[in-house]
């Protein structure tokens, strides 16, 4: 009885362990979710129309004061590929570019960002790039910080399209602890060594929601602007409460906020006041509660205009004004036009603060959709002009995160997305870990420019992700291509869209039609295959928004 009782382990054991495999592999190799969002059949009515034309407006009337020629409209393949970029950090794929092909009328581009926008990867890529603006790139103190949590809270918030003021407001005065109310990590992310640096709270608070730097107000007044001492010092009085304990942020109406006298060297309270607006300063709430209110108040123009600005820096690649939170004060609309952040923060404001609809009326603007190239050759300090004026779209260097997704994307037809299985969700999350590394991250001040740099190309070029992916296997792009069973014109077309997200020129498609013509069997069409791959990632165009 024993001995049958162990033939049955020794044969029923392996099976389990079989059936454990196949039913782990199936499961990782599934998608998590079903239904991917579809692009809507028609857009009713059109709620921003109003908008986009003063924008148009505005910009059609400077051209015409500076007798600028804008650039004509780029291609709706190429709006895709700037769309893409912007809201999911990556090139569309096939998958997509076939879609968006199989779409009709006129307003295909509007319905096609409407669709972007409900993907849960526009709300993830979006909360790194505003939690960069929000707490930067530093893990901090584990116990207290837990950046990961912060950005999950973050995605969805704009997954839920939470008005930007309300997110604001939660930011600034939440209480809770860092993990069960993750939005107080916006506060713990000042600690350091066991300490609330309140100063750096109000820096990244006048930075992140008013598009100011008054950090070096901390010390001394501005010396080039209006900010005193006592501004930055009356602002940092409104955190003057709030500290940090073993069950999370509290407010603490006992605790006043000191400050050491540099030329007597003692300590002198200070009471909280903000520097302008005084009218805006509820009497009710918390201390952050008023700044909070404060700096969201309808009549705060700095609070939309820094938004404005914020949002279309992310989509263009660099910030209406440079830098992106050193903005001049706003002007009197009693007695100058407004400007572009006027436009985009008074629809913003009398909108509900919906970071949405202002993507979607900035990408359906006239200088998104321009060309990057002028209409003829002209002189470098001509393009200077052109690009000062925006009547050129402006070609930017693709972010890191930018270049590893879309080098992702490029090696896989189907669109890497929440859609996608275990395997290729983790390859993609460590993979850009890992890229990002050894390719350099820009941290908070990502909207700057930035050079290239001769390491960063030969990683592009000679980099180990670059290799695998390059190298024709049944699960890449490459491989697929190679392997199809179509002309070689529609094979360089493929690659071509997969990775530039544009069909070749009829110079493109000749050269390399004749490496295919040269070849003698399969294993050198592969070659050619790999190396028209290798060229395409590698080529100025991919790694430039344009």
């Amino acid at each position: 009885m024993k001995q049958n009782i162990l033939k049955w382990k020794a044969v029923c054991l392996p099976l389990c362990v079989v059936a454990l495999v196949i039913t782990l592999v199936t499961w990782a190799s599934s998608s998590p979710i079903k239904n991917s969002p579809k692009a809507p059949v028609t857009i009713e009515g059109n709620p921003f129309q109003n908008t986009v034309k003063q924008v148009d407006q505005f910009f059609e009337d400077q051209w015409s004061e500076s007798n600028i020629s804008a650039s004509k409209s780029t291609d709706d393949l190429n709006q895709i590929r700037r769309l893409s970029l912007a809201l999911h950090g990556t090139v569309p794929s096939l998958e997509e570019i076939r879609e968006f092909e199989q779409m009709e009328g006129n307003d295909r581009l509007e319905r096609w960002t409407q669709k972007l926008l409900a993907d849960r990867r526009f709300a993830d890529y979006f909360s790194e790039r505003l939690a960069r603006a929000f707490v930067g790139v530093d893990q901090g103190q584990f116990i207290i910080f837990r950046r990961d949590r912060f950005k999950a809270w973050l995605s969805e918030q704009i997954e839920a399209n939470t008005p930007y003021d309300e997110l604001a407001k939660t930011l600034i005065s939440g209480e809770g602890l860092w993990t069960g109310d993750p939005e107080t990590n916006y506060i713990t992310a000042a600690s350091a060594d066991g300490n609330l640096d309140r100063n750096k709270l109000t820096g990244n608070t006048v930075r992140a929601f008013l598009g100011q730097r008054i950090d070096c107000a901390q010390c001394h007044d501005h010396p080039f602007d209006h900010w005193k001492q006592s501004d930055f010092e009356g602002l940092t009085a409104f955190y003057g409460q709030v500290e940090v304990q073993l069950f999370g942020v509290r407010q603490n109406e006992d605790l006043k906020y000191e400050v050491e006298d540099r030329e007597t060297l003692e300590k002198r309270v200070v009471s909280p006041q903000v520097p302008f607006l005084d009218e805006c300063l509820p009497q009710e709430g918390t201390l952050r509660e008023k700044l909070a209110a404060w700096v969201t108040h309808p009549q705060n123009r700095r609070f939309e205009r820094a938004s404005a600005n914020r949002i279309w820096g992310l989509l263009f690649g660099v910030p209406y004004i440079n830098p992106v939170d050193d903005l001049p004060a706003p002007t009197d609309l009693s007695e100058f036009p407004p400007d572009v952040l006027d436009i985009l923060g008074k629809d913003f404001r009398e909108n509900g603060y919906d970071i949405k609809r202002m993507i979607q009326i900035i990408v359906a603007s006239k200088p998104f959709r321009l060309s990057s190239q002028s209409k003829s050759p002209v002189s470098e300090e001509e393009v200077e002009r052109l690009n000062d004026s925006w009547a050129l779209f402006p070609l930017v260097r693709l972010r890191p995160e930018q270049i590893i997704g879309s080098m992702l994307q490029a090696s896989s037809l189907k669109t890497i997305d929440q859609n996608s299985n275990l395997f290729m969700r983790g390859r993609r999350f460590f993979s850009e870990i890992n890229f990002i590394n050894e390719y350099g991250d820009l941290g908070s001040d990502e909207l700057n420019d930035f050079p290239g740099t001769i390491p960063q190309a030969l990683l592009r070029m000679n980099g180990e992700f670059a290799q695998d992916n390059g190298t024709a296997s049944p699960l890449n792009s490459v491989g697929r291509i190679a392997g199809l069973d179509f002309s070689d014109e529609k094979r360089i077309e493929t690659c071509f869209l997969v990775c530039l997200t544009r069909p070749p020129t009829s110079s493109e498609k000749d050269y390399f039609l004749k490496q295919y013509q040269a070849t003698q069997n399969q294993n050198e069409r592969v070659k050619v295959t790999e190396d028209l791959f290798w060229s395409l990632y590698n080529s100025p165009e991919f790694s430039w928004n344009h």
